[in-house]
């Protein structure tokens, strides 16, 4: 029988940042537990700090004394935002000091300078909300001035992300009266992420309510129960009032977990991770299923679960809700056999790379043949470079370093030309993958 090797999930990015976010807002102190130290979310917490909230304990354990729903700022002299590389620290910031008082200057690096931020902007010009950009029209850096949202109705767009929506749900806590926020656009990507933000809310005690538009009147809908999301027939309205201080402990995280898991499905031993809630609303716990479809065996365990190698066949996925677990997909698919198709995915370009194309230049360097396409990849495999080394470019983009690292797997010798980009999720990455290097060199004693 063969051994299996145990892993352990990190925190949850995605939860860690609306936890920060929400506790930074509320109106006493809260106490955080299994926060994911990375540099996005750190990047998260200074930016609150440099607001005004105050934080004490450690960086995994934060105890965070927050704003009381007031964020103010001089005008003239802009408060000073350095959001890094994180996107999403970005973006939900960029709703939330909306709803302040005066002048915010959010800036950042790497390629945040060309990730735009325009369509958050469009939707916030009837709300006493200007957005100068300081450089590429549309894009960080931005000089944020507002007066507050006095609420009322705005309509946000999901064509690009669904990270504008979080940070308005957030943001229209602080308005001046209930504000109704209507999907606008042609498509939603990235529909779990706003379930994170909602259940966020509801746990620091102040829900937004989701409503359908159903035989022309707008009705109350549960957000677990919305399968299928299409614009103008979906909005928000939230009411204003001040997030409660609570405890709260982080849950592991699916999308970091995704190439430990993929591990399991590729490789010869069975991996087992722990740490994951199968009940998440994460909507990258779609892996399980993804690599179930596969072919690979997929099983609970008392402590999360575990993925069991088997023979993998290729598959047509719609990734427009999981966009984050492509690099892993693609990977995985250049391992199978027959071809496997991704789509609904376009918005991967203005990621920390343009990571539709760096996806196809990477696993085509491994062997795999594939082509991009207007919103996803097609891939075929063909017999991997097996027993060399080959040199990957990771494009300083975390998922790309951790996901490249499954072909240590399939018996090639692994060279990134920048591993410590994982720094920006999953720090603990290199230190989980040891793990899987030991259990295969052990496995002649």
């Amino acid at each position: 029988m063969l051994k299996k090797i145990t892993l352990n999930a990190p925190p949850s990015k995605s939860v860690s940042h609306r936890a920060l976010l929400a506790a930074g807002l509320a109106q006493g102190t809260s106490e955080l537990e299994n926060v994911l130290v990375s540099e996005d979310i750190l990047r998260t917490r200074d930016c609150l700090a440099a607001l005004g909230a105050v934080f004490s304990g450690t960086d995994s354990e934060p105890v965070v004394k927050g704003l009381g729903g007031r964020i103010k700022g001089p005008f003239l002299d802009p408060v000073k935002l350095d959001v890094g590389e994180s996107g999403t620290t970005c973006r939900l910031l960029a709703a939330i000091v909306s709803a302040g008082q005066g002048s915010f200057e959010i800036s950042g690096s790497g390629r945040m300078h060309q990730r735009p931020v325009k369509s958050l902007g469009q939707s916030l010009e009837g709300q006493n909300v200007r957005f100068k950009y300081l450089g590429l029209d549309g894009c960080p850096p931005v000089r944020i001035e507002t007066s507050g949202l006095p609420g009322g109705l705005i309509t946000v767009s999901l064509d690009e992300s669904s990270q504008y929506l979080s940070g308005m749900l957030m943001a229209a806590t602080m308005a001046g009266s209930s504000l109704v926020i209507n999907i606008g656009g042609k498509k939603v990507v990235s529909w779990p992420y706003v379930n994170l933000t909602l259940q966020a809310m509801q746990r620091f005690g102040n829900p937004a309510q989701l409503q359908t538009l159903q035989e022309g009147q707008w009705r109350h809908a549960d957000p677990d129960r919305i399968q299928h999301v299409e614009p103008g027939k979906i909005r928000f309205v939230v009411q204003p009032g001040v997030f409660s201080p609570v405890r709260y402990r982080v849950e592991g995280d699916f999308s970091n977990a995704s190439y430990l898991l993929a591990a399991g499905a590729v490789g010869e031993l069975p991996v087992e991770v722990c740490g994951l809630d199968l009940e998440s609303r994460q909507g990258d716990r779609r892996i399980l299923e993804i690599l179930e479809l596969m072919g690979a065996k997929v099983a609970a365990t008392h402590d999360g679960v575990m993925v069991s190698p088997a023979r993998l066949h290729g598959v047509d996925l719609d990734m427009g809700t999981c966009p984050d677990l492509v690099p892993t997909v693609a990977v995985v698919a250049s391992m199978a056999t027959g071809a496997t198709r991704i789509s609904n995915v376009a918005h991967l370009r203005i990621k920390e790379s343009d990571r539709l194309a760096g996806v196809q230049q990477e696993v085509s360097r491994a062997g795999c043949r594939c082509r991009l396409t207007e919103d996803g990849l097609e891939m075929e495999p063909a017999e991997l470079v097996r027993g060399g080394e080959v040199h990957f470019k990771t494009y300083g983009d975390h998922r790309m370093a951790m996901s490249l690292s499954l072909y240590e797997l399939a018996g090639i010798r692994v060279s990134l030309d920048n591993p410590a980009c994982v720094n920006k999720s999953f720090p603990g990455f290199w230190d989980e993958w040891k793990k899987v290097r030991r259990a295969y060199a052990g496995r002649g004693d």
